[in-house]
């Protein structure tokens, strides 16, 4: 099983993919004070402890696993969630209206529920936090601002490269999650941000900006 890495100037960002949905786990260590923060703690817990071995030597300082965020309550992205927070100690982060659908999915009580414009602060790194609706009520993009230039989005399954995410062919649901993607990432954010999905290739802003129109268009 391959991992990822993407060696940024505060932090590094080490992935995997599991399971047989092929989810994305990332996991941001900071380079200056050791501490982690996991990102959808989605399955297959030898390979969340492998990626966690191999950022051991990413910082000067010993690391260490404080924080995992979810970014949303789908099945696929909680099945390793309690017994990784419940293993580790570390604080448990989601969307509030996902809150339920996780403690109900995974026997999760998330420590800390999070709104739109909140930020996670895990050692010195520092997270925005983006509530985009329509995939699920509560789904969170966590934004990373690298103070080397390069702005990264963890987009859970709201964003993938060439659309948004599953809406089951609900016009409510896919407007209201497309509206949010718009203003609230791409007229937010310049094209060379990364967005790393929950599922698949990383792409960037840029990449994705002129179809915006046809994804409207089109309806999903």
């Amino acid at each position: 099983m391959s991992e990822n890495f993407l060696d940024l100037t505060d932090v590094t960002v080490r992935s995997v993919s599991v399971s047989e949905m092929n989810n994305n786990i990332y996991l941001v260590t900071s380079k200056s004070d050791g501490s982690q923060l996991l990102i959808d703690a989605a399955d297959d817990v030898p390979a969340i402890d492998s990626l966690v071995d191999s950022a051991s030597s990413d910082s000067g300082v010993a690391t260490k696993l404080e924080g995992i965020a979810t970014t949303h309550q789908h099945w696929d992205h909680i099945r390793a969630l309690h017994e990784y927070a419940e293993r580790t100690g570390a604080k448990t982060y989601a969307g509030t209206e996902d809150v339920k659908g996780i403690a109900d999915g995974a026997d999760v009580a998330i420590d800390v529920p999070l709104n739109h414009g909140d930020t996670v602060t895990v050692g010195t790194t520092i997270m925005e936090c983006v509530h985009l609706r329509g995939h699920t009520p509560g789904s969170i993009a966590y934004v990373l601002r690298d103070s080397g230039g390069t702005t990264v989005i963890f987009s859970g399954d709201s964003l993938f490269p060439g659309g948004v995410g599953n809406t089951e062919n609900d016009p409510k649901r896919f407007t209201s999650l497309l509206d949010d993607v718009t203003t609230r990432l791409f007229e937010q954010y310049p094209d060379e941000t990364l967005v790393l999905p929950g599922h698949g290739a990383t792409t960037t802003l840029g990449a994705e900006r002129p179809s915006l129109k046809e994804w409207r268009a089109r309806g999903w």
